[in-house]
């Protein structure tokens, strides 16, 4: 998959996570909301190699957690989930892999999952830029059809799992 340096930033409505920036501002405005709110997210539009998503830097350095990447969902509802997911990282709250969270997406079950590292230069790159390499954990939050199939079910529509690629290992 080709490098995804297209790392843009719009404005997206937050609680916790500060995080949106202008290309062009730098990097001082994620260090500083980092510092601010705990994380900082970024928005990656859509466009000829995959679908949009959003991701947080800051969160393993301030609570210990892994970061979050949130694919194809609009940029809203993922910024939310970034920010809820950071508000009960912050206050002691574990996640764990394969495991059904409530609270994320309202009426539905999620999962996190620990993506590979070798999609990091493709989908992280801000993220490496703040770790200075590759040594920091992230988690793919994967989410059902309004149906409830997950993307792993044989009756999982085609456009629905290119909407969510797996960046994780199948166990």
């Amino acid at each position: 998959m080709p490098l995804r340096l297209r790392e843009k930033i719009q404005a997206v409505p937050r609680q916790d996570c500060s995080g949106i920036i202008e290309v062009g501002d730098g990097f001082q405005k994620a260090l500083d909301d980092i510092k601010e709110y705990g994380c900082h997210i970024l928005q990656v539009f859509e466009d000829e190699f995959g679908p949009g998503f959003c991701y947080s830097i800051g969160i393993q350095k301030t609570s210990g957690a892994p970061e979050l990447i949130v694919i194809g969902l609009q940029n809203q509802i993922s910024a939310s989930i970034i920010n809820e997911y950071n508000r009960r990282t912050n206050m002691g709250e574990l996640f764990q892999e394969d495991t059904f969270y409530d609270g994320f997406l309202e009426g539905f079950p999620v999962i996190f999952k620990k993506i590979d590292k070798k999609h990091y230069d493709a989908y992280l790159g801000r993220a490496l830029w703040l770790y200075q390499g590759d040594n920091f954990d992230v988690f793919q939050l994967i989410y059902p059809t309004t149906s409830g199939i997950w993307p792993w079910d044989p009756e999982a529509p085609e456009s629905f799992i290119n909407s969510n690629p797996a960046l994780y290992s199948n166990k």
